[in-house]
């Protein structure tokens, strides 16, 4: 997609239409401006995050290499889960567009009358129209430090946030479309409301809040001027983060009004949440019976099987120690025993004890190590970690974050599960494995001379440049946008 800049100053894409091979998709150009519907291979590689590494940084001084190891952070290896939270997100924005296509004059017919009701303070959200909404909700909701935002986030890379139309099929058609909106969990309606205000403000550049907002507006209106604010700017989602701190005296009035946000604007919503969020969806019907069956993302800590075991293998190969060691069974049983399977710990781990085998001259990750910097290091966690592994409800119960909730099913049903999951980790292990093969070729440098072409190309990959860029930098490319068209010489 063609980048252009608001007047803000804030990146925008300019739409361009693709058709779907899924009828209700088409004719629609809120969707079909929308990236295309991509196979699981497809996402595991847009998902996947390498990192540089050389292994000739392991002669660097450990001064050095030890603010090098921080680059682990930023690894993300895609796993089963991730594919699902993808899918999830692309699902539900889609089918919230398609009851709202600015096409359709009914929708079109929908919303001049609620812009006419604006006019004359007779607009309220909670009275609806004959609109029937497409919208439908989704819960990411499980352990704190799992990477529940990071992986939204990772996601929504992919969706442009803003997208200029100009003309769809040859109609004029000036129009911003806002696909996505990011909130954190609201204290109360008017907060919600001014939050709401302000971010898409910011991001388009607009004065909605010096507009609307004044001492004497009611809630009601805010909440009003929220839903036909959304329907102007095409909003597709709103992502709630750390819903776990809703404010529960406000609970059931902020339901209400997202109830109607999705009724009367067609407006998709993601809950984001650690389990201290299960009890407000349990107690909501109405909203958990929209989660239900349309996307419901349950991220509990992992198990000690093939994806843990996938993930560790990731950021093993990310050793800047000078002694690196091959990742053993024996260590990876270390690793859950001390983490239990809880994603940012089993990274802050590898890389404190990294950490600590350079600082003591070890330079090679060992038992021993790893044991001391959990007993030492980790110790405001050692708690929640004895609560996981003991199994037991109860202990787990006393903290928030580590509820475990469970699906009700059988033990064949669990088998299958489990084989699934085994047979996704596999199919995203061959992808990796690939992608790992084409980077050992393109990265393997040292046996090239330092003027060879290949050599500059395959140092740049290593950095994440693409080839052409590589060239570029270095020299090799002119930049010719100083001639000008039709200038004579």
């Amino acid at each position: 997609m063609n980048k252009i800049f608001l007047p803000n100053g804030i990146e925008a894409v300019e739409a361009e239409y693709t058709t779907s091979p899924i009828e209700e998709y088409n004719n629609n150009p809120f969707i079909q401006s929308l990236p295309p519907l991509i196979n699981k291979e497809s996402i595991v590689r847009k998902l996947i995050l390498n990192q540089p590494f050389n292994i000739e940084d392991r002669k660097l001084d450990g001064s050095i290499r030890v603010h090098m190891i921080k680059r682990i952070y930023k690894v993300f290896q895609p796993l089963p889960i991730h594919v699902k939270i993808w899918n999830m997100i692309d699902s539900i924005i889609r089918q919230g567009y398609i009851s709202r296509n600015p096409f359709d004059k009914e929708y079109k017919q929908i919303i001049n009358e609620n812009g006419s009701k604006i006019n004359r303070g007779a607009f309220n959200l909670n009275n609806s129209t004959s609109f029937t909404t497409t919208a439908s909700c989704g819960l990411l909701a499980g352990y704190s430090g799992m990477g529940k935002t990071t992986t939204v986030n990772r996601c929504l890379r992919y969706i442009p946030q803003i997208i200029c139309h100009n003309y769809y099929n040859n109609t004029h058609f000036n129009q911003t479309q806002l696909t996505w909106l990011r909130l954190e969990a609201p204290t109360s309606l008017k907060s919600l409301a001014l939050q709401f205000f302000m971010k898409i403000d910011s991001i388009l550049g607009t004065d909605n809040l010096k507009r609307y907002i004044s001492k004497n507006l009611s809630t009601d209106a805010l909440l009003s001027l929220m839903g036909t604010v959304s329907c102007n700017i095409g909003l597709g989602l709103i992502i709630i983060d750390e819903f776990q701190n809703l404010n529960r005296n406000g609970v059931s009035q902020i339901m209400n009004f997202l109830v109607s946000l999705i009724n009367s604007c067609g407006v998709s919503l993601l809950f984001i949440g650690t389990p201290a969020c299960y009890d407000i969806f349990s107690n909501e019907l109405r909203i958990a019976r929209r989660i239900t069956g349309n996307g419901e993302v349950i991220w509990n800590n992992m198990n000690n099987d093939q994806e843990f075991k996938l993930l560790l293998k990731a950021i093993w190969r990310y050793q800047w120690v000078r002694k690196p060691v091959e990742l053993t069974e024996e260590m990876i049983e270390l690793f859950y025993d001390c983490t239990q399977g809880v994603l940012d710990l089993v990274v802050k781990l590898f890389v404190n004890s990294m950490k600590r085998a350079i600082e003591t001259g070890a330079e090679q990750i060992t038992k021993e190590i790893v044991i001391k910097v959990c007993e030492e290091e980790f110790k405001f966690t050692q708690p929640m970690i004895q609560a996981i592994k003991s199994g037991n409800v109860y202990k787990m119960q006393q903290y928030e974050d580590i509820r475990r909730i469970e699906n009700v099913s059988g033990i064949v049903d669990n088998a299958k599960k489990n084989l699934k999951v085994n047979k996704q980790v596999n199919t995203i292990a061959n992808i990796i494995e690939k992608e790992n093969n084409i980077i050992k070729k393109r990265t393997k440098i040292q046996d090239l001379d330092e003027e060879d072409l290949r050599r500059v190309i395959r140092k740049g990959f290593s950095e994440g440049k693409s080839e052409y860029e590589t060239l570029r930098e270095s020299g090799y490319i002119d930049n010719m946008d100083f001639f000008k068209v039709g200038e004579e010489f």
